[in-house]
């Protein structure tokens, strides 16, 4: 699992974000997200079992309460949804969303010298 920052945005019908952060012994707040399938898309969440020999270092604990969150956000990405118009129109939204923040910050490095070659 990778911790991410959180969406920022309202992702119900599009996915569940689990907090995680300092109570989990973790230097930074985050959520783990688990997107749910939609037409033409299937999610990339990869699930992979590794020997307790491969684990290098622990990054953090989940408490019980996060592990049934994460369980029940694992449970909800695998169930099959209907693609509803509302759901359609979030995900335009956050599109949306998401092209104006990266179009402002290529506006704010070409304008910035500091960030010329």
């Amino acid at each position: 699992m990778q911790v991410v920052a959180p969406a920022g945005v309202d992702i119900s019908g599009l996915g569940v974000e689990v907090a995680v952060g300092a109570p989990e012994g973790l230097p930074f707040e985050g959520v783990l997200r688990f997107a749910f399938p939609r037409p033409g898309f299937t999610p990339c969440t990869w699930l992979t079992t590794v020997a307790r020999d491969d684990l290098i270092e622990r990054a953090g604990v989940l408490s019980s309460v996060k592990i049934s969150e994460v369980g029940e956000a694992l449970r909800a990405a695998g169930e099959k949804r209907e693609w509803t118009p509302m759901t359609a129109a979030r995900m335009s939204e956050i599109k949306d969303v998401r092209r104006l923040a990266i179009s402002t910050a290529l506006q704010q490095q070409d304008h910035d010298p500091r960030l010329w070659y």
